[in-house]
Protein backbone atom coordinates (compact mmCIF):
# COMPACT_ATOMS: atom_id res chain seq x y z
CA UNK A 1 0.00 0.00 0.00
CA UNK A 2 0.97 3.89 -0.53
CA UNK A 3 2.31 5.20 2.60
CA UNK A 4 0.65 8.57 2.47
CA UNK A 5 2.28 11.11 5.11
CA UNK A 6 -0.96 12.80 5.98
CA UNK A 7 -2.46 9.09 7.68
CA UNK A 8 1.40 8.78 9.13
CA UNK A 9 1.03 11.99 10.51
CA UNK A 10 -2.79 11.65 11.71
CA UNK A 11 -2.29 8.46 13.00
CA UNK A 12 1.09 9.39 15.16
CA UNK A 13 0.03 12.79 16.23
CA UNK A 14 -3.14 11.47 17.71
CA UNK A 15 -1.83 8.22 19.04
CA UNK A 16 0.93 10.58 21.44
CA UNK A 17 -2.20 13.10 22.18
CA UNK A 18 -4.24 9.86 23.72
CA UNK A 19 -1.51 8.31 25.19
CA UNK A 20 -0.83 12.22 26.84
CA UNK A 21 -4.39 12.31 28.00
CA UNK A 22 -4.53 8.79 29.84
CA UNK A 23 -1.10 9.71 31.77
CA UNK A 24 -2.73 13.14 32.82
CA UNK A 25 -5.65 11.17 34.15
CA UNK A 26 -4.09 8.59 35.76
CA UNK A 27 -2.32 10.79 37.91
CA UNK A 28 -4.99 12.96 38.96
CA UNK A 29 -6.46 9.27 40.12
CA UNK A 30 -3.51 8.74 42.01
CA UNK A 31 -3.40 11.73 43.16
CA UNK A 32 -7.26 11.01 44.79
CA UNK A 33 -5.52 8.22 46.21
CA UNK A 34 -3.20 9.84 47.72
CA UNK A 35 -0.68 7.08 46.22
CA UNK A 36 1.86 9.84 46.02
CA UNK A 37 2.08 13.88 47.33
CA UNK A 38 2.14 17.01 46.84
CA UNK A 39 -0.61 17.42 44.42
CA UNK A 40 0.27 18.98 41.25
CA UNK A 41 -1.71 22.90 40.53
CA UNK A 42 -3.80 22.78 38.21
CA UNK A 43 -1.65 24.73 35.83
CA UNK A 44 -0.31 20.71 35.64
CA UNK A 45 -3.42 19.57 34.17
CA UNK A 46 -4.00 22.54 31.61
CA UNK A 47 -0.99 22.53 30.31
CA UNK A 48 -0.62 18.79 29.34
CA UNK A 49 -4.25 19.08 28.38
CA UNK A 50 -3.36 21.70 25.59
CA UNK A 51 -0.29 19.78 24.52
CA UNK A 52 -2.78 16.83 24.15
CA UNK A 53 -5.33 18.86 22.48
CA UNK A 54 -2.87 20.46 20.17
CA UNK A 55 -1.22 16.61 18.94
CA UNK A 56 -5.10 15.69 18.06
CA UNK A 57 -6.13 18.57 16.12
CA UNK A 58 -2.89 18.36 14.30
CA UNK A 59 -3.29 14.84 13.41
CA UNK A 60 -7.11 15.58 12.27
CA UNK A 61 -5.86 18.56 10.22
CA UNK A 62 -2.87 16.31 8.69
CA UNK A 63 -5.93 14.14 7.41
CA UNK A 64 -7.56 16.58 5.56
CA UNK A 65 -4.71 16.73 3.05
CA UNK A 66 -5.37 12.67 2.39
CA UNK A 67 -8.68 14.30 1.16
CA UNK A 68 -9.34 14.69 -2.43
CA UNK A 69 -12.44 17.38 -0.93
CA UNK A 70 -11.32 18.32 2.31
CA UNK A 71 -14.75 20.66 2.34
CA UNK A 72 -16.81 17.23 2.02
CA UNK A 73 -14.48 15.60 5.63
CA UNK A 74 -17.95 15.62 7.47
CA UNK A 75 -19.09 13.61 4.60
CA UNK A 76 -16.96 11.01 6.10
CA UNK A 77 -19.10 10.93 9.61
CA UNK A 78 -22.16 9.28 7.78
CA UNK A 79 -22.04 5.50 7.60
CA UNK A 80 -20.96 5.19 11.34
CA UNK A 81 -23.33 2.10 11.59
CA UNK A 82 -20.97 0.00 9.51
CA UNK A 83 -17.52 2.16 8.64
CA UNK A 84 -14.41 2.10 11.43
CA UNK A 85 -13.59 5.07 9.57
CA UNK A 86 -16.76 7.32 10.40
CA UNK A 87 -16.72 5.82 14.06
CA UNK A 88 -12.71 6.74 14.23
CA UNK A 89 -13.83 10.77 12.71
CA UNK A 90 -16.73 11.08 15.46
CA UNK A 91 -14.62 9.34 18.57
CA UNK A 92 -11.75 11.74 17.44
CA UNK A 93 -13.74 14.80 17.54
CA UNK A 94 -15.79 13.96 20.31
CA UNK A 95 -12.15 12.95 22.59
CA UNK A 96 -10.76 16.47 21.23
CA UNK A 97 -14.21 18.14 22.90
CA UNK A 98 -13.81 16.44 26.16
CA UNK A 99 -10.12 17.25 26.29
CA UNK A 100 -10.96 20.64 26.02
CA UNK A 101 -13.29 20.28 28.56
CA UNK A 102 -10.70 18.42 31.20
CA UNK A 103 -8.57 20.80 30.62
CA UNK A 104 -11.44 24.27 30.58
CA UNK A 105 -12.33 22.35 34.00
CA UNK A 106 -8.90 22.22 36.03
CA UNK A 107 -7.96 25.83 34.87
CA UNK A 108 -11.45 27.50 36.27
CA UNK A 109 -11.79 24.98 39.34
CA UNK A 110 -14.67 23.45 38.38
CA UNK A 111 -15.53 20.50 40.04
CA UNK A 112 -16.18 17.02 38.24
CA UNK A 113 -12.81 16.86 35.79
CA UNK A 114 -12.59 13.74 36.97
CA UNK A 115 -16.11 12.46 35.12
CA UNK A 116 -14.98 14.37 32.55
CA UNK A 117 -11.53 12.71 32.97
CA UNK A 118 -13.34 9.47 32.92
CA UNK A 119 -15.50 10.05 29.66
CA UNK A 120 -12.24 11.09 27.98
CA UNK A 121 -10.41 7.88 28.89
CA UNK A 122 -13.73 5.97 27.77
CA UNK A 123 -13.26 7.92 24.25
CA UNK A 124 -9.57 7.41 23.99
CA UNK A 125 -9.80 3.97 23.95
CA UNK A 126 -12.40 4.25 21.97
CA UNK A 127 -10.50 6.31 19.50
CA UNK A 128 -7.96 3.58 19.73
CA UNK A 129 -9.78 0.83 18.99
CA UNK A 130 -11.62 2.40 15.82
CA UNK A 131 -8.05 3.21 14.24
CA UNK A 132 -6.63 0.46 14.30
CA UNK A 133 -9.91 -1.49 13.14
CA UNK A 134 -9.79 0.51 10.33
CA UNK A 135 -6.91 -1.77 8.87
CA UNK A 136 -7.52 -5.21 10.78
CA UNK A 137 -10.79 -5.31 9.56
CA UNK A 138 -9.88 -5.44 5.88
CA UNK A 139 -9.77 -9.34 5.45
CA UNK A 140 -7.77 -9.61 2.11
CA UNK A 141 -4.70 -7.52 3.64
CA UNK A 142 -3.60 -10.15 5.74
CA UNK A 143 -0.50 -7.87 6.88
CA UNK A 144 -3.45 -5.99 8.54
CA UNK A 145 -5.95 -8.45 9.63
CA UNK A 146 -5.16 -9.17 12.79
CA UNK A 147 -5.76 -8.60 16.34
CA UNK A 148 -1.96 -7.70 16.87
CA UNK A 149 -2.82 -4.56 14.17
CA UNK A 150 -5.10 -2.94 17.41
CA UNK A 151 -2.77 -4.08 20.23
CA UNK A 152 0.20 -2.21 18.09
CA UNK A 153 -2.15 1.22 17.78
CA UNK A 154 -2.83 1.28 21.26
CA UNK A 155 0.29 0.49 23.12
CA UNK A 156 2.73 2.93 20.91
CA UNK A 157 0.34 5.52 21.17
CA UNK A 158 0.19 4.74 24.95
CA UNK A 159 4.17 4.58 24.99
CA UNK A 160 4.79 7.62 23.19
CA UNK A 161 2.63 9.51 25.46
CA UNK A 162 3.97 8.67 28.35
CA UNK A 163 7.34 9.45 27.56
CA UNK A 164 6.21 12.56 26.17
CA UNK A 165 4.63 13.04 29.88
CA UNK A 166 8.14 11.96 31.32
CA UNK A 167 9.41 15.18 29.07
CA UNK A 168 6.79 17.45 30.80
CA UNK A 169 6.75 16.95 33.67
CA UNK A 170 10.17 17.26 34.22
CA UNK A 171 9.58 20.72 33.33
CA UNK A 172 6.27 20.91 34.96
CA UNK A 173 6.13 18.42 37.97
CA UNK A 174 9.54 17.39 38.49
CA UNK A 175 8.19 14.35 40.86
CA UNK A 176 6.09 12.37 38.39
CA UNK A 177 8.74 12.73 35.86
CA UNK A 178 10.52 9.48 37.40
CA UNK A 179 7.35 7.35 37.29
CA UNK A 180 6.22 8.30 33.66
CA UNK A 181 9.51 7.56 32.43
CA UNK A 182 9.54 4.22 34.57
CA UNK A 183 6.11 3.90 32.66
CA UNK A 184 6.78 4.59 29.03
CA UNK A 185 9.22 2.25 29.16
CA UNK A 186 6.70 -0.64 30.21
CA UNK A 187 4.81 0.36 27.33
CA UNK A 188 7.44 0.53 25.29
CA UNK A 189 8.88 -2.57 25.98
CA UNK A 190 5.05 -4.01 25.51
CA UNK A 191 4.79 -2.43 22.42
CA UNK A 192 8.10 -4.23 21.08
CA UNK A 193 6.77 -7.36 21.92
CA UNK A 194 3.53 -6.91 20.13
CA UNK A 195 5.46 -5.04 17.01
CA UNK A 196 8.35 -7.68 16.64
CA UNK A 197 5.09 -10.78 17.27
CA UNK A 198 3.56 -8.66 13.71
CA UNK A 199 6.76 -8.81 12.08
CA UNK A 200 7.43 -12.40 12.63
CA UNK A 201 3.67 -13.35 12.01
CA UNK A 202 3.99 -11.23 8.66
CA UNK A 203 7.08 -12.77 7.67
CA UNK A 204 5.29 -16.43 7.55
CA UNK A 205 2.47 -15.06 5.23
CA UNK A 206 2.06 -17.02 2.32
CA UNK A 207 0.18 -14.96 -0.67
CA UNK A 208 -3.55 -16.83 -0.91
CA UNK A 209 -3.77 -15.65 -5.05
CA UNK A 210 -1.25 -16.09 -7.42
CA UNK A 211 -0.29 -14.63 -10.34
CA UNK A 212 -2.06 -17.99 -12.38
CA UNK A 213 -4.93 -18.35 -10.21
CA UNK A 214 -5.52 -14.17 -10.48
CA UNK A 215 -5.16 -14.24 -14.37
CA UNK A 216 -6.78 -18.32 -15.23
CA UNK A 217 -3.92 -18.98 -17.13
CA UNK A 218 -2.29 -21.83 -15.58
CA UNK A 219 1.48 -21.58 -17.03
CA UNK A 220 3.72 -22.40 -14.39
CA UNK A 221 6.14 -19.00 -15.84
CA UNK A 222 4.11 -15.85 -16.24
CA UNK A 223 5.98 -12.68 -16.45
CA UNK A 224 4.19 -9.14 -17.15
CA UNK A 225 5.52 -7.27 -19.64
CA UNK A 226 3.11 -3.90 -19.15
CA UNK A 227 0.20 -2.94 -17.19
CA UNK A 228 -2.17 -2.40 -20.34
CA UNK A 229 -1.64 1.29 -20.69
CA UNK A 230 0.51 3.51 -20.75
CA UNK A 231 -0.59 6.51 -17.53
CA UNK A 232 -0.46 5.30 -13.95
CA UNK A 233 -4.17 4.77 -12.22
CA UNK A 234 -6.17 5.73 -8.61
CA UNK A 235 -4.72 1.89 -8.21
CA UNK A 236 -0.93 1.73 -9.06
CA UNK A 237 -1.09 5.24 -7.22
CA UNK A 238 -3.00 3.90 -3.55
CA UNK A 239 -2.07 -0.04 -3.85
CA UNK A 240 1.45 0.11 -4.63
CA UNK A 241 4.23 2.10 -2.85
CA UNK A 242 7.08 1.68 -5.82
CA UNK A 243 9.67 0.86 -2.99
CA UNK A 244 12.41 -2.47 -2.82
CA UNK A 245 12.37 -4.63 -0.71
CA UNK A 246 16.15 -3.88 0.06
CA UNK A 247 14.28 -0.03 1.53
CA UNK A 248 11.72 -1.74 3.75
CA UNK A 249 14.33 -4.04 5.38
CA UNK A 250 15.94 -0.73 5.95
CA UNK A 251 13.18 1.19 7.00
CA UNK A 252 12.08 -1.91 9.61
CA UNK A 253 15.48 -1.83 11.66
CA UNK A 254 15.65 1.69 11.54
CA UNK A 255 12.25 2.00 13.21
CA UNK A 256 13.10 -0.78 15.57
CA UNK A 257 15.93 1.10 16.79
CA UNK A 258 14.67 4.34 16.59
CA UNK A 259 11.12 3.62 18.33
CA UNK A 260 12.29 1.07 20.62
CA UNK A 261 15.85 0.54 21.80
CA UNK A 262 16.54 4.50 21.91
CA UNK A 263 14.22 5.74 23.85
CA UNK A 264 14.67 2.79 26.22
CA UNK A 265 18.34 3.99 26.84
CA UNK A 266 17.56 7.41 26.95
CA UNK A 267 14.57 6.98 29.28
CA UNK A 268 16.95 5.13 31.72
CA UNK A 269 19.58 7.94 31.60
CA UNK A 270 17.20 10.35 31.70
CA UNK A 271 15.73 8.41 34.99
CA UNK A 272 19.30 7.92 36.67
CA UNK A 273 20.34 11.43 35.72
CA UNK A 274 17.14 13.19 36.79
CA UNK A 275 17.57 14.74 32.85
CA UNK A 276 14.85 16.50 31.47
CA UNK A 277 16.61 17.29 28.22
CA UNK A 278 17.25 13.42 27.74
CA UNK A 279 13.55 12.71 28.27
CA UNK A 280 12.99 15.11 25.94
CA UNK A 281 15.17 13.77 23.30
CA UNK A 282 13.63 10.16 23.92
CA UNK A 283 10.16 11.75 22.69
CA UNK A 284 11.72 13.49 19.65
CA UNK A 285 13.52 10.16 18.93
CA UNK A 286 11.11 7.80 19.30
CA UNK A 287 7.78 10.30 17.45
CA UNK A 288 10.62 9.84 14.83
CA UNK A 289 10.82 5.82 14.89
CA UNK A 290 6.58 5.81 15.03
CA UNK A 291 6.86 7.57 11.92
CA UNK A 292 9.07 5.27 10.31
CA UNK A 293 7.09 2.63 11.83
CA UNK A 294 4.03 3.52 10.67
CA UNK A 295 5.23 4.42 6.87
CA UNK A 296 6.72 0.48 7.15
CA UNK A 297 3.30 -0.31 8.54
CA UNK A 298 1.64 0.54 5.05
CA UNK A 299 4.06 -0.40 2.80
CA UNK A 300 4.24 -3.80 3.34
CA UNK A 301 0.47 -4.28 3.26
CA UNK A 302 0.58 -6.00 -0.20
CA UNK A 303 -2.66 -5.56 -1.84
CA UNK A 304 -3.99 -8.95 -4.18
CA UNK A 305 -4.83 -6.62 -7.05
CA UNK A 306 -1.05 -5.71 -7.31
CA UNK A 307 -0.85 -9.60 -9.00
CA UNK A 308 -2.01 -7.62 -11.84
CA UNK A 309 0.30 -4.44 -11.93
CA UNK A 310 3.53 -6.22 -11.35
CA UNK A 311 5.12 -4.07 -14.18
CA UNK A 312 3.70 -0.26 -12.87
CA UNK A 313 4.56 2.30 -15.30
Amino acid sequence: MHPGFSVIFLTTLIGAGQGLFLALYATELAALAQVFSPRPDAAFWVGGSVVSLLLVAAGAVASLFHLGHPERAWRAMAMWRTSWLSREGIALIAFGGVVFAYGLAHWRGWPGSVAIGAVGALLCITLFVCTGMIYACIRFLQEWASPLTVANFVLLGCACGLTLASAYAAFAAEPLAGAYAVAAMVFTLLGLGTRSASLLRNARLKPKSTLQSATGIHHPRIVQKSQGFTGSSYNTREFFHRRSAALLRQVKWAFLVLAFAVPLALLALGLRHGSGVLLAAAFVVQYVGLIAERWFFFAQANHPQNLYYQAVS
